[in-house]
């Protein structure tokens, strides 16, 4: 048997190979970096706009125990999806009091996990969940969550959650006669461009108020949901806009006996604070198109990029220093050996023409929905690493 000899590369190898060291070398990429002092301020801005609304931060979004301890101080509840996200939340605060379950699709044993840890809030939207809500978390708040088209919002969220009117009715009725303090929860689908998505919500909620005050009971709190948009690539309203014209449609909708409101943001808390940092690994020319491939992709946290949902901003340096000078049009496309690792091929982000290998790209207002997508190793890649500052 013959044994190859040990690879030894070249110079030139060696100098496409071996990381720069030194006071000004970047950070191997790719990786995310989040301004906590951005989270506390996202929040503060968000509170100042809803007033008199509990906050409850949706930690799918980003679940970082220095994220959640930020929000922390800064008074935030939360929204959870799963135990995993129980046991997360109340490794840095102890009050089960302070969560809502916010997803409509739970095993028996995850809804008994939960109110055996003293969860007390849960979200559902058919029969056979508030079957088993009954059933495994007696006297529990039951928020019954209607469906909304998601009109104006880059990610929708209509087709898997939520019920009609009608379904919503029963429902209600169903648990009020169980002893449930119940509740109305919607999502108008996140990132969220328009400011009146909440109006019809709103008035399908007051129709429904009436169902519950016929069983002489009344609602125990609304759940205004998220949708509060980060700075994309499209311009959208600030938060006081939003915040503006919810809590006018709140008062047009339900008066001056307004029930106890709660709202579920994620991506604006924590979008705007992080940064993705991404190394070009190739440019090319395919088919009259150009194309750039940088070391993040689909699959290692972009995952919102998917039918070019979320289209992020995007700008290009070098050696720290910005690349200025003429742009042009490019497909932008992730590292993997998959075809469906493309990013940007419709949007297609406009980038500097003399960009090369080696140079840096930052994606701007990916603090949400990154390292939380990103795969355990696909194609070999490791997983988003997320810092903070």
């Amino acid at each position: 048997m013959t044994i190859a000899p040990p690879f030894s590369p070249t110079p030139r190898q060696r100098r496409h190979a071996e990381p720069r060291v030194g006071p000004t070398s970047a950070p191997t990429t790719p990786i995310l970096t989040v301004d906590l002092g951005t989270v506390r301020d996202s929040y503060r801005q968000l509170h100042a706009a809803l007033p008199g609304v509990d906050l409850h931060y949706a930690v799918k979004a980003n679940p970082s125990q220095p994220v959640l301890d930020a929000l922390l101080d800064e008074g935030a509840c939360w929204d959870v999806a799963s135990p995993g996200e129980i046991d997360v939340v109340l490794a840095v605060d102890p009050d089960p009091a302070r969560i809502s379950y916010g997803n409509t699709v739970k095993k028996p044993f995850d809804i008994g996990y939960a109110h055996a840890r003293g969860v007390r809030q849960f979200s559902v939207d058919c029969d056979a969940e508030l079957d088993k809500l009954i059933d495994l978390a007696p006297g529990a708040t039951l928020l019954v969550r209607i469906a909304t088209s998601g009109a104006g919002a880059d990610w929708a969220l209509g087709q898997k959650f939520g019920c009609d009117e009608v379904t919503a009715g029963r429902l209600l009725a169903r648990a009020v006669t169980h002893g449930h303090p119940v509740g109305i929860c919607f999502h108008v689908g996140s990132q969220q461009h328009e400011v009146t998505a909440w109006d019809e919500p709103l008035a399908t909620t007051t129709r429904l108020r009436g169902v519950v005050r016929a069983r002489g009971s009344d609602l125990a709190v609304v759940d205004l949901g998220g949708g509060f948009p980060a700075h994309g690539a499209d311009p959208t309203p600030d938060v006081s806009s939003f915040g503006n014209a919810i809590m006018a449609a709140v008062g047009r909708s339900l008066g001056p006996d307004v029930p106890p409101l709660m709202a579920e943001p994620g991506r604006a808390l924590v979008a705007d604070a992080g940064t993705l940092e991404t190394e070009v690994v190739l440019v090319s020319e395919r088919a009259g198109r150009r194309w750039v491939y940088v070391d993040v992709g689909l699959f290692s946290g972009l995952a919102e990029t998917m039918g070019e949902a979320i289209r992020y901003r995007i700008t290009a340096h070098r050696d720290g220093r910005p690349l200025r000078g003429r742009v042009a049009d490019v497909v932008l496309a992730g590292p993997t050996c998959d075809s469906v690792d493309i990013l940007y091929q419709q949007h297609r982000p406009q980038l500097p023409l003399d960009l090369r290998v080696g140079d840096r790209l930052r994606i701007h207002a990916t603090g949400a929905y990154t390292t939380t997508y990103s795969s355990v190793g696909f194609n070999g890649f490791a997983p988003l690493r997320e810092v903070h500052r």
